[in-house]
């Protein structure tokens, strides 16, 4: 099985251009499956379970790039702190604070991505455009010292449709640029535009995502 990890890891490296990183979706898949691809030279990963986090942080080598990658409730901040890389769906002020204040515990800094909610489906998270719109607007956001606002991330719904996913990309995209002109243009961390998943990556690419967060493609279903 790892090597057909690796297989596929190379596979979905192949088709990516240097513009985008690839986040590989390690959740629900055992410490074995991330270490080959590590060895095969993937450093980026992606977790969803605070719990599962700290038992492979604590397992695999110390360079790893974490990135949490599912809806974080507050009360599990405090968890993941001491070594995330960057949270990857933050949706409201509240959880901004409390990175912000958990970051300052541990004496780091801890990049965000802020999640838009564009999809038709009701079960996804996220800002609608108005909303990240007032958050940005209240400029609270700019206080805090341990926080770095890095980009925007959202899901595209899961449908077959290509141009119904090519138009919801594009409109994070034009929603991208306005807040990057209006309060992010002196800010060349602000760059990430993190959408594509392993069934629709090759589209996101199309419409210019700077990450994608692959992991079926990658590790195969899910083992437990």
């Amino acid at each position: 099985m790892q090597t057909d990890v690796v297989n596929n890891l190379n596979q979905v490296r192949s088709e990516l251009p240097q513009t985008v990183k690839l986040v590989a979706i390690s959740k629900f898949h055992p410490v074995e499956y991330i270490e080959a691809a590590y060895s095969a030279g993937q450093r980026i990963f992606g977790e969803s379970r605070e719990q599962e986090l700290k038992e492979k942080v604590e397992k695999l080598p110390k360079d790893i790039e974490w990135h949490f990658i599912g809806h974080l409730q507050t009360n599990k901040v405090k968890y993941i702190a001491p070594f995330i890389h960057m949270i990857d769906a933050v949706d409201s002020m509240k959880l901004l604070r409390e990175i912000n204040k958990q970051a300052v515990k541990c004496d780091r800094v801890i990049k965000v991505l802020l999640e838009l909610h564009i999809a038709q489906e009701e079960t996804k998270y996220g800002l609608t455009f108005d909303a990240c719109r007032q958050l940005l607007a209240d400029g609270e956001w700019k206080t805090l010292t341990h926080v770095q606002i890095c980009g925007l991330m959202m899901m595209a719904s899961n449908v077959d449709d290509v141009n119904q996913i090519k138009s919801e990309m594009m409109s994070a995209y034009d929603f991208f640029n306005e807040v990057k002109a209006k309060y992010f243009a002196d800010a060349p961390e602000f760059k990430e535009r993190s959408w594509g998943m392993s069934h629709d990556y090759k589209i996101a690419i199309q419409c210019h995502s700077t990450m994608v967060r692959i992991g079926t493609k990658i590790f195969g279903p899910r083992v437990y």
